[in-house]
């Protein structure tokens, strides 16, 4: 085969020296029908070897025919079916090929985000142990993200639970932070929001409250919120390595640090950094609403003796004087608080811990107050006897004794009557 280098010098000597296509041959050691041949090409050489062939060849049309009826149908099943009796990698490669012919082609278009129109939610599971308790550790604590769709300006916050009320909070500290509510807050089929396929009524409430809208993505299409799933693995590879976290409150402190480098960095896919373009964000974004909507976990029962109420796993104490009464529970990320007819009668700091016990000292005295007062009065109602003017103890008779003083026998009170 002819060089390139030879291809190029033949070109040159012929046409920018003149030189005859006899002499060419010559000089260069080659046929003449060679040199005739490189100067009626317009394009160099190139070296094409004979195809061989491949050990898929005979084994094609029944691949077809699978794939005719099951377009995905994995590798190692299509091997079973076939008998395959070589190695994977040229089924594979063959596959790669004639696959689409059958499954078809899902191009993704470019989409465009207006400032202020879309925010994209996510709940993110970091692989770590964060000390929440007394020697216990706590890991795939849920982590919600939200990335603004026009800056892609991210926010982030470690949350205790995936209940609806945690969520929820979560979502109004990141907004609160932002002084502005996007349009809509996309979000997946996560079970609190809309797990059934439509927005849940806390998440419906919280969203009428802020005057925007909850659009749940597509069933099985992560593509569909790709912009918070790529902020997930940016954080799972670029925020977790190397660190160490004490508490929740830790890592939500060193989030936030990290968040702010991140965000001042220059985005390529909007050729700006998304703490610059927050702005124009924030121009087109809604108000804040005049009041705070319905977040946090709440729920009412009837104080039992043990004056403890549950949230989540954990058990907080009460004003044990509020037992029989209906309570007010109300948990947000930080704070527990119990209310009975509008006044409080607990405030715990919330624990993260699976299955605690927290106590307020002054509830423990309380009850200790009340379970002496009430001994000492059972005692007192055990022992009281009645006493005569004079001073001396009245003696407690049966009743037969005042029976018998009297000559009544309520036994036989039919025959008395009688002889009257």
């Amino acid at each position: 085969m002819l060089k390139v280098e030879d291809w190029a010098e033949i070109r040159r000597l012929h046409r920018a020296e003149g030189v005859p296509i006899r002499e060419i041959a010559r000089r260069l050691g080659v046929a003449r029908n060679t040199v005739r041949a490189a100067l009626a090409s317009d394009r160099p050489p190139k070296y094409e070897r004979e195809p061989r062939g491949s050990v898929v060849d005979p084994y094609e049309p029944r691949i077809r025919a699978l794939l005719t009826e099951w377009p995905r149908m994995p590798g190692p099943v299509i091997a079973e079916r076939i008998k395959w009796p070589y190695s994977m990698p040229p089924l594979r490669r063959r596959l790669a090929v004639i696959r689409p012919e059958y499954v078809g082609v899902d191009p993704v278009d470019r989409t465009v985000y207006e400032p202020g129109e879309i925010a994209q939610c996510d709940l993110w599971f970091p692989d770590t142990a964060i000390p929440v308790a007394a020697g216990q550790s706590r890991t795939k604590l849920p982590v919600l993200v939200i990335t603004l769709g026009f800056s892609r300006f991210m926010t982030a916050v470690m949350i205790p639970s995936r209940q609806a009320g945690d969520i929820l909070s979560g979502m109004w500290r990141l907004i609160s932070q932002l002084r502005r509510v996007p349009k809509t807050l996309v979000w997946d089929r996560e079970s609190a929001i809309g797990g059934t396929g439509r927005v849940s009524a806390p998440a419906a409430a919280f969203a009428g409250t802020l005057a925007t809208r909850i659009r749940l993505a597509p069933r099985r299409d992560p593509e569909f919120k790709g912009m918070v799933e790529r902020t997930n693995g940016f954080l799972e590879t670029s925020f977790m390595p190397g660190r160490l976290f004490t508490s929740p409150a830790d890592f939500n402190t060193q989030l936030d640090d990290w968040l702010a480098g991140a965000n001042a960095r220059t985005v390529r896919s909007v050729q700006g950094r998304p703490v610059d373009l927050l702005a124009t964000d924030y121009l087109s974004m809604i108000p804040l609403p005049p009041v705070q909507p319905p977040t946090g976990l709440t729920n009412r029962v009837r104080l039992g003796r043990d004056y403890y109420v549950r949230v989540d796993t954990v058990d907080y104490s009460v004003d044990p004087r509020s037992i029989g009464r209906l309570v007010d529970v109300n948990a947000s990320l930080d704070t527990v608080t119990v209310s009975c007819d509008g006044q409080a009668v607990a405030h715990h700091d919330r624990s993260w811990a699976r299955h605690g016990l927290v106590t307020d000292p002054v509830h423990k005295d309380t009850a200790q107050r009340l379970r002496q007062a009430f001994t000492e009065e059972r005692h007192r109602r055990q022992v009281s006897v009645r006493h005569h003017s004079d001073g001396h103890t009245v003696a407690l008779r049966a009743l037969p004794d005042y029976d018998a003083l009297f000559g009544v026998d309520f036994t036989n009170l039919t025959t008395k009557a009688s002889h009257q």
